[in-house]
């Protein structure tokens, strides 16, 4: 299954080239009083949502993919959890270029542990990424990412792709520069994600997956996840053991060589395989 959200917060089925209508599924989702609970209620309850989108699709309107605007298929996420440095390859490229390391010894995910960035920072493939004024190189950063199922906390290997649903492409954006990396990757507009969150049944091993980069058809990035130092099940056991997870939390996997600066104007297109394409543009 395929799920998106569109236009002004419509939930979608993608099917081929068209998203379905199936919004009046929603309605399944419980009401909620003050203190709202972690996480997102769709994520939370995405197989009786899942199961009810399906059963009303064949009646419901259908738009072409190119003609909606895609946000982020995750809209309450309680946390972005990422990975630095957890390709071998963009360590290597890390130390050789001190644009990237501004003079810092680089090491790798071992080293450094996981790191935050501001829920606040996500958008969707078909809004724009925009640069902050300031004067530092900003990089694109493709990843895979894992989206959280459940609650969870402290999670042994063997149940830990039991606690994901699915699967999405995350551009995790970068300023450049010596400050921490929750600082420099939380701007607005600075975690994309999308098209649409896939899952896991229709992704199959999510430890062989292409991603790739270009911007403006040029390509930058290209790699496959089994390159990954922390694979996505040591990720989320590594990520349980701080941080109790909640159904909707993302976890942005981390990108492989070949980053780069991008400006306004730039069309950046993502690409994984078995989740799709996304072409975001940079103002």
């Amino acid at each position: 299954m395929r799920i998106c959200r569109f236009n002004d917060n419509r939930l979608g089925l993608v099917r081929g080239d068209l998203v379905v209508d199936v919004t009046p599924a929603l309605d399944l989702l419980p009401s909620y009083r003050w203190p709202l609970p972690y996480g997102d209620p769709l994520i939370a309850h995405l197989d009786k949502v899942g199961r009810r989108a399906q059963e009303i699709a064949s009646s419901r309107p259908a738009l072409p993919v190119a003609a909606v605007t895609l946000l982020s298929p995750v809209a309450n996420a309680s946390k972005i959890i990422a990975a630095p440095v957890n390709y071998l390859k963009h360590a290597d490229e890390a130390r050789a270029d001190k644009a990237i390391n501004f003079g810092a010894d680089i090491k790798t995910i071992d080293h450094y542990g996981l790191f935050l960035k501001s829920n606040t920072s996500v958008i969707g493939a078909g809004e724009r990424v925009k640069l902050p004024k300031i004067d530092r190189r900003m990089d694109h950063e493709v990843e895979v990412a894992a989206v959280i199922g459940r609650e969870c906390y402290r999670v042994a290997r063997g149940q830990a792709l039991d606690m994901v649903c699915g699967y999405t492409i995350a551009l995790d954006m970068s300023v450049r520069g010596p400050e921490d990396r929750s600082w420099r990757k939380s701007y607005d507009t600075f975690s994309v994600l999308g098209p649409w969150l896939v899952t896991q049944d229709e992704v199959g091993d999510s430890g062989e997956l292409d991603l790739s980069l270009s911007v403006n058809d040029e390509l930058r990035q290209s790699s496959n996840t089994r390159a990954l130092i922390f694979d996505i099940p040591k990720l989320v056991v590594y990520a349980s053991q701080a941080y109790r997870l909640y159904p909707g939390d993302v976890i942005m996997t981390g990108t492989p060589e070949g980053v780069g600066p991008v400006a306004p104007g730039d069309v950046m297109t993502c690409t994984v395989e078995n989740i799709g394409s996304m072409r975001v543009t940079v103002e």
